[in-house]
């Protein structure tokens, strides 16, 4: 069964396998942008917290007992450090884009939508009646304005990303002014901008400087610069009041996991209290990537294009050999092939050196 549909993958070399990497590997492909997986302390602390409650997992749905007190302080730190006024946590960053789309555009609503959105949203969009949802072209404030003339309805919905998740390019403030002249609502999905991007490493809402609004819906994640897993949802009171009251991916779910929620809050207070050094760190990390690779960035994703999957993946291979893990990324999740470089700050900056000199050398 399926055995011609693999065979057809493995012949394009798209075939992926989950692999146990050699620990010994210095990882850059990983999203683990600040390196906190490895800070024991924070560890120690979230475990701490946890045991300080009468039961160590969350037992049930937010909705009927396994709300518990560190999901609340953990929400709590989010909204003041952010300035929102509501949040929730949620299992997952996937699960959070199906919440959101899924539970807020309603039947006479149009969702517009950027091309490269995270393939959760996209998945969540299936769930809508097909004139609902408006695909703009990738970060064109034109396109956006354009499709918005077109097909906008009574209540309209922008979703983007802080950072994409593929070419680490940021959206553009335009579209942030333009939600909010048109009075749309904008979900903003954050995965790979909180704890990078800044001047408080808060994502992109913290980059611009931009004082939330009613209209502003925050999503980010806790498997990537945070350590630790799940996700959670900032916005107004309304909002969150309406998502656990209509999102099923909410409802129907366990509440997120102790131990996790815990963990992103210690590192969240960690982020908080060091973010001077951390800033400083990942500025130096990309000075190297636009000295070595003429490439600037904002962000710690580094794509290399090199457009052919047998090479993508022999060029990964090859780094191996030399004890470093980058990511080898094919299509679909890319139209052309990339090696996804992570400028992890806990990475050597004479390791990160090499690597940068052999991909200009290699790509």
């Amino acid at each position: 069964m399926y055995s011609k549909e693999l065979k057809s993958i493995k012949k394009s070399n798209r075939f992926r396998t989950r692999e146990i990497f050699d620990e010994s590997l210095i990882d850059l492909a990983s999203n683990d942008y600040l390196g906190l997986t490895t800070n024991k302390l924070l560890f120690q602390k979230a475990y701490e917290r946890v045991l300080e409650e009468n039961y160590t997992a969350p037992k049930a749905s937010q909705l009927v007992n396994g709300y518990n007190k560190i999901h609340k302080e953990f929400e709590t730190l989010l909204c003041k450090a952010n300035k929102f006024e509501s949040a929730i946590t949620v299992g997952s960053g996937f699960l959070a884009n199906i919440s959101l789309i899924e539970a807020l555009v309603r039947k006479k609503d149009r969702l517009f939508i950027d091309e490269q959105y995270h393939a959760s949203g996209i998945l969540a969009t299936k769930l809508l009646n097909k004139n609902q949802v408006i695909t703009f072209k990738h970060n064109d404030i034109d396109d956006l304005k354009q499709k918005f003339k077109e097909f906008s309805n009574s209540r309209n919905i922008i979703a983007i990303e802080g950072v994409y998740s593929m070419q680490g390019d940021l959206a553009p403030k335009e579209i942030f002014d333009f939600a909010d002249e048109v009075k749309a609502l904008l979900i903003v999905d954050e995965a790979h901008s909180s704890g990078v991007i800044g001047e408080n490493l808060l994502g992109i809402f913290d980059y611009y400087k931009i004082q939330p609004k009613e209209n502003h819906i925050k999503m980010g994640t806790l498997g990537k610069a945070y350590g630790s897993y799940g996700a959670y949802i900032l916005g107004s009171f309304h909002i969150i009041e309406y998502l656990q009251n209509r999102a099923k991916a909410i409802i129907y779910t366990t509440a997120p996991s102790l131990f996790d929620i815990s963990l992103a809050l210690q590192s969240l207070k960690y982020i908080l209290n060091n973010k001077v050094n951390l800033n400083s760190s990942i500025k130096a990390r990309l000075n190297i990537v636009k000295d070595v690779l003429n490439i600037n960035s904002n962000s710690l994703i580094i794509p290399i294009d090199i457009g052919d999957n047998k090479k993508v993946l022999k060029i990964q291979e090859e780094l191996k050999k030399h004890g470093f893990l980058v990511g080898a990324i094919r299509q679909p999740t890319v139209k052309s092939a990339i090696i996804r470089l992570i400028a992890k700050i806990d990475i050597n900056e004479k390791d990160l050196m090499f690597v940068c000199n052999f991909l200009k050398e290699n790509r």
